[in-house]
């Protein structure tokens, strides 16, 4: 009986060892999220009593808020971009420091904060656009301004916690959208 259980152990480690090829191990690869978004399709945005007009992507729905503020909401992203709107009145200076104050806020949770001057001197429409990498609460913010009349901000909110690896590519997605704002401002 010995015998016979020391013969059936050779036997097994001999079929282990020969099941045993030489497979070099590969590491599975990189997953990357692909997520699909439309194209964006872009429409003017004309608001009768506010003193601008934009083009936004026609899949955001704009909510007014009133005295020319609104809300532009991607629903199938649970983001929001928040604009406001200021008249100027002898305040500049006061209005530039709160645009880049708000910004300059998330500094804690940001990684890096990429800021873009905006000119557009033959619409007379100037401004700046950041870019805020890592898990702020805002991604990204602009404001604009023609420096006499009109002072307008936004800034991209997420309904979720944020957790820029998984957000990143909504992120990426409107901060187009909100470049495209920029680019399309009209002062009345």
């Amino acid at each position: 009986m010995y015998q016979a259980l020391k013969f059936l152990f050779i036997l097994i480690t001999i079929i282990a060892l020969a099941s045993c090829g030489n497979d070099a191990l590969q590491p599975k690869p990189e997953a990357k999220l692909a997520l699909q978004y439309p194209s964006p399709e872009y429409q003017r945005l004309d608001k009768g009593n506010c003193p601008f007009t934009f083009e936004v992507n026609s899949f955001a729905r704009v909510l007014s808020k009133g005295d020319c503020a609104m809300k532009i909401e991607y629903p199938f992203m649970d983001a929001t971009v928040y604009m406001d709107y200021a008249p100027v009145k002898d305040n500049i200076r006061e209005l530039l420091i709160d645009g880049q104050k708000l910004s300059f806020s998330h500094n804690r949770m940001a990684d890096v904060i990429d800021d873009k001057i905006y000119l557009n001197p033959d619409k007379s429409v100037y401004g700046m656009m950041y870019a805020i990498e890592g898990n702020a609460a805002s991604n990204v913010q602009f404001y604009l301004t023609d420096s006499v009349q009109n002072f307008i901000t936004a800034s991209l909110y997420f309904d979720r916690a944020p957790n820029y690896d998984s957000i990143y590519p909504a992120v990426d997605y409107i901060k187009l959208d909100m470049r495209k704002m920029m680019e399309s401002m009209n002062w009345k």
